[in-house]
C-alpha cells in the first residue's frame, strides 16, 4: 500500500483514451527496447517496429475519451492501476505548484491499448512519454507488466510513481525553458539528451523524497512514507531503463549512442534528488566526467 486510504484524490483531471489492445507478440525484443528509450523522452514513434500499428502509421484519434470518475480516494489508487496514475497527478501538481512560479499542469492520459498523439502513437509497447507540443503525459499501466516480463524489473507501486514523476520532470523542463536552452545535440554520454534524462530522474527523486509530507485539503497525507524495500524497487526501475542495461540485451554497448544515461547514473541522480532535494538537480552544470 502506497497511498493513505482516506486521502482525497478526487481533484484529478486524468483522462482515459484509446481503442483496442496492442499485440506485443512473443515479446517486445530489441527494437522494443530502443523504442522504450526514445519514447521516454517523447521521441519519434517506433511502434511500427514493435508490433504496434502496421507500417508505423498512427491510428485515428480515439473518440473514446473519458475522465476517471471512479478515482476518488487513496484506497482507489492502491487497488486500481489507473487510479494510481490519477493519484500521482494530484500529488505531483501539488508539489510542483509550490516550486515553480506560475506552474501550469500537464494533461495526463491513461492509454487503453493505443491512441494517437502529436508525438506518435501512445501504447504499452512504446512506454510512458511526455509530448512537449501537447504538454501531455501518456502512460499505459500495462507497460508495468511489460517491464516485469521483458526487462526484469520489479515495477512495484513506488517504481510506478517514479516513472510518472520522471515524465512530469520533462514537463517542468519544458515550461521552465530547459528544453529550449539545451536542445537535442546528438547522442553520447555527455549529450544534452542524457543530461535531460538524468535531471528528470533527479526531479522524480526530489518529489518522492518530499511526498510523505504532502497533505490533501483535509490534512490527510496523500502517501505513506516509502519503505526501504519500495526505494529499492524505484532504484530497480531506474537501473532497468539505463542505456547500458538496455543495450546489453542486444549484446553490444555503445556509449556514443547513449541518450538516457547508464543504469548507475540514473540510480545516482534519482537517489541524490531523493536525499537532497531539487537543489542538486542541475545536470547541465555538472562536468561530463562527474555526471
Amino acid at each position: 500500500m502506497t497511498f493513505n486510504p482516506d486521502a482525497d484524490i478526487s481533484g484529478n483531471t486524468t483522462r482515459r483514451r484509446g481503442r483496442g489492445a496492442v499485440v506485443a507478440g512473443g515479446g517486445v525484443g530489441v527494437l522494443g527496447l530502443v523504442a522504450l528509450v526514445v519514447a521516454m523522452l517523447g521521441g519519434p514513434d517506433l511502434t511500427g517496429l514493435v508490433g504496434g500499428v502496421p507500417g508505423g502509421e498512427n491510428p485515428p484519434a480515439s473518440s473514446g475519451e473519458n475522465t476517471l470518475a471512479e478515482c476518488d480516494t487513496g484506497q482507489d489508487a492502491n487497488t486500481i492501476d489507473d487510479c494510481r496514475m490519477a493519484g500521482a497527478e494530484v500529488v505531483l501538481n501539488d508539489y510542483w505548484e509550490k516550486h515553480v512560479e506560475g506552474y501550469q499542469a500537464p494533461t495526463l492520459t491513461v492509454v487503453d491499448g493505443q491512441t494517437s498523439t502529436q508525438c506518435g502513437t501512445a501504447s504499452n509497447a512504446v512506454g510512458p512519454f511526455y509530448c512537449p507540443p501537447e504538454q501531455g503525459v501518456y502512460i499505459d499501466p500495462d507497460f508495468f507488466q511489460l517491464m516485469r516480463q521483458q526487462f526484469g524489473a520489479s515495477a512495484g507501486e513506488l517504481a510506478q510513481l517514479y516513472i510518472v514523476g520522471h515524465e512530469w520532470g520533462h514537463h517542468i523542463q519544458n515550461i521552465t525553458g530547459v528544453m529550449e536552452k539545451y536542445p537535442n545535440n546528438g547522442t553520447g554520454p555527455e549529450s544534452n539528451g542524457v543530461r535531460t534524462e538524468l535531471q528528470a530522474d533527479c526531479y522524480a527523486g526530489a518529489w518522492l523524497g518530499d511526498v510523505a509530507e504532502q497533505e490533501d485539503d483535509n490534512g490527510v497525507k496523500y502517501i505513506q512514507t516509502p519503505t526501504e524495500a519500495q526505494i529499492r524497487d524505484a532504484l530497480n526501475a531506474a537501473f532497468t531503463v539505463g542505456d547500458d542495461h538496455i543495450q546489453q540485451q542486444s549484446g553490444f554497448v555503445n556509449p556514443e549512442s547513449f541518450t538516457h544515461g547508464t543504469s548507475e547514473q540514473r540510480q545516482a541522480w534519482f537517489a541524490n534528488g531523493y536525499k537532497n532535494g531539487l537543489g542538486v538537480c542541475d545536470a547541465f552544470a555538472v562536468p561530463g566526467d562527474q555526471l
